[in-house]
């Protein structure tokens, strides 16, 4: 009998009986403060906004601050502007953020290009704003670093129509940081590839392509779509590196809503600019929810 429970006690808990046993009572003393201080910096902002979106100064409900940014064309223009940038920086991010995770993770666990990228990945996915702006109007502006030493072997980047202060320079700034940001996306679903299906593939006589596009692509798809999705988001939301750039000469929904709010535009129109973010919650919301589903199903092959 004592054999049999050591047995017991050795074996795997099941998950259902996890569930059903809860979280410990110890645990909520930890999740207490963070909840407390998600409602006052997150669920607090969140509730004036959408309040102050529906209401009049009066507080009377309304519709006219949504009826607006649906009828004037500068905040229509200003949502596809954000929406296109969001889109081309999330391909392009996406896309050279895969192929730089592939080539760190087919160099080895011990490779010292993988500690570099690693690293490096992990520090620039996060630098933006006005240091990114900054370092970009150094480095490409009209008498930036790089802006001069090309000038002295014969290549003008003003007579070839570039400027950083415009919205492919805004691009530029922002795959910069969509790129490392989709490495660290991307590289555990990479390293959860197994190596017997590359050797099952192979022993069945597929060639390389042909284990990329029947095995690692279906496989990868849900994480690489999941990571686009981020990026989306990510440039959706994105404020501080395109105002210090441009300021409110690119037409972006973020810097819409802080001249309404400020008062910058028109008295008593803020009730405008609060309808415009919850609009921007609403695409977010879609994009995590989106997000959430894919990583799901992409958790199934990778576990």
């Amino acid at each position: 009998m004592g054999s049999v429970a050591v047995l017991e006690q050795s074996l795997p808990e099941d998950p259902a009986a996890r569930r059903r046993r809860g979280i410990p009572r110890g645990a909520w003393v930890g999740i207490v403060p963070f909840t407390l201080y998600v409602l006052v910096f997150l669920g607090g902002p969140l509730y004036e906004v959408i309040y102050g979106a529906f209401t009049t100064t009066g507080g009377s409900l309304t519709w006219h601050n949504f009826s607006q940014t649906f009828s004037q064309p500068e905040y229509r223009s200003a949502f596809e502007e954000s929406l296109k940038i969001s889109v081309v920086t999330s391909l392009l991010g996406g896309f050279f953020g895969v192929w730089l995770a592939c080539a760190v993770v087919t160099a080895g666990p011990r490779s010292p290009l993988r500690r570099i990228v690693g690293s490096g990945a992990g520090v620039l996915a996060y630098f933006a704003g006005v240091p990114l702006a900054f370092a970009f109007i150094a480095t490409l502006g009209r008498y930036g670093e790089a802006t001069t030493l090309l000038g002295h072997v014969g290549i003008d980047l003003g007579a070839s129509g570039f400027d950083i202060s415009s919205l492919t320079g805004v691009e530029l700034a922002y795959v910069y940081f969509q790129v490392p940001l989709m490495v660290l996306l991307i590289t555990p679903a990479l390293e959860g590839l197994r190596p017997e299906w590359r050797e099952a593939a192979t022993g069945l006589g597929a060639s390389t392509f042909g284990y990329i596009r029947h095995v690692a692509a279906p496989v990868l798809a849900p994480a690489i779509l999941g990571g686009l999705l981020l990026l989306f988001g990510n440039a959706f939301a994105a404020y501080a590196t395109s105002y210090a750039l441009v300021g409110i000469y690119v037409n972006l929904v973020p810097g819409w809503i802080q001249q309404l709010i400020s008062g910058n535009v028109l008295v008593d129109e803020n009730g405008i600019g609060l309808a415009l973010g919850v609009e921007m919650i609403v695409v977010i919301a879609v994009v995590m929810v989106a997000y959430g589903l894919l990583q799901r199903r992409a958790t199934r092959w990778l576990r």
